[in-house]
């Protein structure tokens, strides 16, 4: 079975991938003019970086492998959506890991990792691990993001609740420095509706965007096939965003499967913003719905660009 496509460009409606099998992206534009890219690798072994002065020129810009698994231990297996963010002057790259490559009753054992440099361009220099973010309990974690807003930094990641069903719930907290939380977590999202719960009880992925006065949060949901879609939570952004009862969640999916564009379980979102200043959603989909095995193997989840539309109440439309 060949599911081979070719490499688009940026693509305004998001159809053609920009970057073939890549998992997870991210895409950081900085104020050095730079676009900085990441994502999971097929094989889940390392973590690349690539730069280039404009979106499209991701595509073809050449990967830079930064840091790679350790040969045994907690940091050595399935090595996913690394982050890359630049706090205070240093670069972070945040990323998931985990001790073995196998479930155990249906949860791997990942944790959240910090990376450290100091270097102006991240691709050169040292890396340096500042070691796991320890969260409220030594459960499976992963997906963790990061964003400052009216002066505090926050940390938003995916964990396990062990008195919670499911794989992963969503939760906020301040941060001490971009390696260490202030105050345990708040629980902002749990898997509650259907299209959350298809095949894994999942909510996971989160990302940030504040516009028009509000403060959007995305984030995916249920199993990584054609199920896999996004959410949407939202909060003003004068609220005490570590009170959960400031947050709205949608009811339903903001972007899903679309067969008529040949889009299948988008999700796992980052936000950047175009050359001319537009928001931009990038994500991951698949361009075909049938899958050998297990889709958290199979390689072909692409990178694809859209650009975000705004609602007359200036909220974005994904879809």
């Amino acid at each position: 079975m060949d599911h081979t496509v070719g490499t688009g460009t940026a693509d305004p409606a998001g159809i053609r991938p920009l970057i073939l099998q890549r998992a997870d992206p991210w895409v950081y534009r900085h104020d050095d003019g730079w676009y900085y890219f990441t994502a999971s690798v097929p094989e889940y072994d390392r973590i690349e970086l690539r730069r280039s002065r404009t979106i499209a020129g991701l595509a073809s810009a050449e990967p830079v492998v930064v840091w790679r698994r350790h040969p045994s231990g907690p940091m050595s297996a399935n090595i996913w959506a690394p982050e890359i963010h630049h706090i205070d002057g240093r670069w972070y790259i945040y990323f998931a890991a985990a001790r073995m490559g196998e479930a155990k009753d249906g949860l791997f054992d990942h944790r959240i990792y910090v990376l450290e440099n100091a270097s102006a361009n991240p691709l050169e220099g040292e890396w340096i691990e500042r070691g796991q973010i320890r969260t409220m309990w030594e459960t499976f974690s992963l997906d963790a993001t990061t964003f400052g807003h009216r002066g505090t930094r926050y940390l938003v990641w995916a964990q396990k609740d062990p008195a919670i069903e499911g794989n992963s719930n969503l939760y906020i907290a301040p941060m001490a420095n971009p390696w260490t939380l202030a105050a345990p977590g708040v629980m902002l999202t749990k898997p509650e509706y259907e299209w959350e719960r298809i095949g894994f009880y999942v909510n996971e992925g989160p990302a940030v965007l504040i516009r028009n006065g509000r403060v959007y949060l995305t984030y995916s949901a249920s199993a990584t096939d054609h199920h896999y879609c996004m959410g949407l939570l939202e909060a003003p952004e004068d609220a005490d965003l570590l009170d959960p009862t400031v947050w709205s969640k949608s009811p339903v999916p903001v972007l899903a499967t679309d067969e008529a564009r040949g889009l299948y379980g988008p999700g796992h979102n980052s936000f950047t913003v175009a050359e001319d200043g537009g928001d931009l959603l990038v994500f991951h989909a698949r361009t075909y719905k049938e899958i050998a095995g297990d889709p958290l193997y199979d390689p072909n989840r692409h990178t694809f660009v859209r650009k975000i539309r705004w609602d007359p109440d200036g909220r974005p439309v994904f879809g």
